[in-house]
């Protein structure tokens, strides 16, 4: 199971992510997401427990709690459908062709 992680302090890596959670099961993967630009953390990240029922009982322990001063925020992640045809309904609905007026000079 895809969990998110909220609020998470600035100078959290993913090994502090990875160690705390494996406090509470076995962790597939733990990502903290950076900013592209200056490569701080955005303040949230994502971490994979493979056991669906540690999985929950970490997000009922851990939610709420305060790290280094901080709550966090920790749920189920909602998985990104980029395929579903909620997502593609502008495209689904603008021509095939672009057929856009020339520009003018002016």
């Amino acid at each position: 199971m895809k969990l998110f992680v909220g609020g998470l302090p600035g100078d959290i890596d993913e090994t502090d992510l990875k160690e705390m959670f494996e406090l509470y099961g076995d962790v597939r993967s733990a990502i903290v997401i950076k900013d592209k630009q200056t490569g701080k953390s955005k303040g949230f990240g994502f971490v994979e427990m493979p056991n669906e029922h540690e999985a929950k009982e970490t997000i009922e322990l851990l939610n709420g709690v305060k790290m280094l001063g901080k709550k966090i925020s920790v749920t189920q992640a909602e998985e990104n459908n980029r395929n579903s045809s909620s997502n593609n309904r502008f495209q689904q609905n603008r021509p095939m062709n672009n057929n856009r007026p020339n520009k003018r000079n002016y």
